[in-house]
Formats: structure tokens, sequence, C-alpha cells
């Protein structure tokens, strides 16, 4: 059985970003910070940071390398069913005394790309990513920031029954607090840049697009589908300074900044900040939250009340609302004991920096037999960034946008050692890769969709991470 070891360092004068910066900005390894803004308005108690894990998972198709190590230097690649291998990484963490702690004290942090849905519906056939399907960390020393008590809660393990591992977790927790002490220095240069956005499908190209998808609706192929496109550009921002400028202006509840160091053969961060939660499973009730109907904020309080009750007024939004909601209680209904799957709550619309959206909720209660795992195959992808019927649609999908999507539309999240789960769709998210920033954003497409308005709902749903990039490149350029 593994020991809980917890140490509560004062952390007043300290922000999420300051302690994040201390303790990995050296570093090497790969690393994490996970933020919150529950409704777009109240900040989380908690943030999470992650450093140092044990193990990660770097998985290409039934590929996986394990990294494991001191530095994750030695590796071993095996070829199987990913959620298996994952699933057996937990399967050691029998742990003990962990009541009176946050949500999250450790497990397996990550995220999967779209692209993923290969394992769990072999019908469909994606293209393959620069980036990995997934990689997910194997984190056993954890740090909480607490926002109410102002301080931080460093977490980490020891066998109960080894001395020379408790005197190691001691250490490692000490290390954490002298880290802590030091006075932070951090620079952010870079170079402005002017060059224009670049866009995988031009307006002309994703309107045809949007045609293709409405004569496969009126030929009863699918009912609902959902399109994106991808935007490139250039830029020497630090990659974390983009984070910080995102945070700022797009509040989420699920807010993420990964740095996968050496895991990959081109080092890449993922950034986010996501509305919308994929799946949430806590002492066994399962969660979705599906989103869909979208219209931009107004420029006052009076302009927000008036597009709220147009949008919640529009019978197209209102009946693509509803098909997700009845999507999300068919997946939950894959995992979950029958007569538990209900609809908790029904068409509330949630305010963001730039947009405003429909959201609803659907709770189950997941069978005995069943875990976090089966939970997310069940789920995965969200019916609100593939569509109805999901398998259909996300074949169309394929054959339309002929590019593989990577992370957007995947998840990102975590399976906690007590068998939890939290994943947002990755959503408002762009990762950097060699000085190169991409980003995707999608509109969902039914019977009466305007081409157009749909185009321009993809230019609305990037405007905060285009603006947090334009934020980010002015103030390390001055």
């Amino acid at each position: 059985m593994l020991e809980t070891f917890t140490k509560e360092i004062v952390a007043d004068l300290e922000t999420p970003v300051s302690t994040y910066l201390k303790l990995c900005k050296n570093s090497d390894n790969p690393s994490f910070l996970l933020e919150s803004v529950t409704g777009g308005e109240n900040v989380a108690r908690y943030s999470f940071i992650g450093l140092e894990p044990s193990q990660a998972f770097v998985i290409n198709g039934e590929k996986i390398k394990i990294h494991t190590g001191p530095n994750l230097d030695e590796i071993k690649t095996v070829h199987d069913d990913p959620m298996k291998i994952l699933r057996q990484s937990l399967a050691p963490y029998q742990i003990i005394n962990m009541t009176n702690l946050p949500r999250l004290v450790g497990g397996l942090v990550g995220y999967l790309n779209y692209d993923a849905v290969r394992f769990f519906e072999p019908s469909v056939d994606l293209p393959l990513h620069e980036l990995p399907d997934g990689i997910f960390l194997l984190c056993d020393t954890m740090i909480a920031f607490d926002h109410t008590r102002g301080q931080v809660v460093a977490i980490t393990y020891a066998d109960n029954a080894s001395p020379d591992h408790k005197n190691l977790a001691i250490q490692r927790l000490n290390k954490i607090e002298s880290q802590l002490a030091l006075p932070l220095s951090y620079e952010s240069k870079s170079t402005h840049s002017e060059l224009e956005t670049e866009q995988s499908h031009s307006q002309s190209d994703f309107e045809k697009m949007v045609s293709h998808a409405k004569k496969h609706i009126m030929n009863g192929d699918i009912l609902q589908v959902v399109l994106s496109q991808k935007f490139k550009r250039k830029t020497s921002v630090p990659p974390f300074s983009i984070y910080r400028e995102l945070r700022r202006i797009n509040p989420s509840p699920y807010m993420f900044y990964f740095d996968f160091g050496k895991l990959h053969s081109e080092n890449f961060q993922l950034i986010g900040a996501s509305p919308e939660v994929h799946v949430r499973m806590e002492n066994n009730r399962a969660i979705l939250r599906p989103i869909a109907g979208t219209r931009p904020r107004g420029d006052s309080k009076e302009k927000d009340i008036e597009l709220a009750t147009e949008l919640l007024a529009d019978e197209k939004e209102r009946a693509e609302h509803v098909m997700l909601i009845d999507l999300a209680r068919n997946d939950l209904g894959r995992v979950c004991n029958y007569g538990t799957v209900q609809i908790t709550e029904m068409m509330k619309v949630e305010l963001y920096s730039h947009v405003m959206h429909i959201v609803s909720q659907v709770e189950g209660n997941v069978r005995e037999n069943m875990d976090a795992f089966d939970l997310l195959a069940a789920t995965f992808p969200a019916g609100t960034v593939s569509g109805a019927p999901k398998i259909r649609a996300m074949q169309i999908i394929a054959n339309l946008e002929q590019n593989a999507r990577g992370p957007y539309a995947g998840i990102v999240g975590y399976i906690g050692f007590d068998g939890s789960m939290d994943t947002c769709i990755a959503l408002r998210t762009l990762y950097v890769q060699n000085q190169w920033i991409t980003a995707q954003a999608g509109a969902g497409i039914v019977a009466d969709s305007e081409p157009y308005n749909e185009y321009k709902e993809t230019l609305d749903k990037l405007k905060a991470i285009l603006l947090a990039v334009e934020q980010s490149e002015s103030k390390n350029n001055k």
C-alpha cells in the first residue's frame, strides 16, 4: 500500500503562474498547469501543477512508448491497446489516507487527439497527425494551489512499509518548499510578427464544405455534423506568455498549459481555455455538459441579454442542441445503470469572453463493472464536435475536411488514482511547435444552416486565441 505525504506551504504572495514558473521553468521534464474559472466567472478553489512524472506514455496508434527512470530516459516500446496499458499503469496505486485532500491528488494527466477515435471505432478512417495520438503523464507528486487559504499543498506517495521510500517522499516535499522560497526571475522577449494567419480552407472552400454537409443531411445520412478549419501563424513569443494572456482574456472552466519537453522529437506545448467538459466521473457518477448554440458577446449587459434571448428563441439552435442532448443520453446509456440517466440542467446560457453558449447537463450512475476508461471510450469523441449519428458524421468529417484534426475536438484532463475522471473537450486550444501556432475551430451544421454564418462562427470562436497571441507579442516586444 502507498501512504500519502503532504506539506502545506504558505503562498499568499504567490499565484499559480509564479508557482509553476518557480517549480518548472528550468526543467527539461514534462510539466503542466491546470486552472479553472467555473461558469466563466467564479475561480475554482484549486489550481494544479504537475512536475517530474514517474512515467510517461506516448501513444501513436497501438505503438506506445513508455518513459521511466529519474529523467524519463528509459524507454520501452509496446504494441497493445493504449487504454489497456493506461489502465494497468494505475493498478499499483492502492493508496491509504486520501481524505481531506484536493480532488486531484495524482494519476494520469494528458491529452488524446480527436483522431484517436480509431482506438474505439475502427470504421472511421482518419489520417495521421504530426503530434502523437496522445500523451499521458503518470504523476505521483502534485502541487495544489489553494486560492481560498493562500497556500500550496504538495502531495506525494511512498510505500508505507519502506522507511527509505518514506524518506525520499519527505525529501521531495522539502525540495518543493525550497524552490518556492527562491525569488522568481522570468524574462520573456520576442519579435513581433506581422505575418498573416494561414487558414486550411478559404471562405469559399469552407462554405462549399457546408453545402456538401447539408446535402448529406437532406439525403438522410446524418442529422447534424460539425465542420472545422485550421489556423496557423508564426510567432517567436514564449508559449507560456500566450497561456498567461489567454487565461486573462478568456477565463474558462478548463484552462491548461502542458510542456511535453523531450517526450516528442520536436518539443511542443499544448495550451487551452475550454468552456466544455467532455466527461466527468466522481463516486461513480458520470456528467456530460453538451454545449451547442453560439452568439458573439454584446458590447453591454443589455445587449448580452438581448442576444441570449435571441439565441434561446432560435429554432435552429434549439433543434441542434436537443439532438446533442439526446446523443449525450445515448452515450451515457452505454455504461450507466438503466433508468439513472437524466437531464439535470436544460438550456442555460453561459457567457465567455467573446461568445455565449447554450449549455445543458446530463448525468447517470456508472455500472459497477465499468470504470473511467470504459466511460471515456463510450463518450469519445463528444457529439458536440462530431455530429449525429456520430459514426456517420465522423466519416463525413474525414471526407470533407481532408486533414487530421489533432488535439482539436479531442480531450484534455485526468484519470485519478481514486478512479475519478475530469476531462474537457479541446476547444479554444492551440499547440506551439517550432514557433508555429496551430489552432482550430468548428461550427455545427444542420439542415437550415447558412454557409457564411457557419464560416463566421469559426472566426468568432478563434478571436480569444488570436488576441492572446497578439497581446503576448505586443507585451513581450516592449
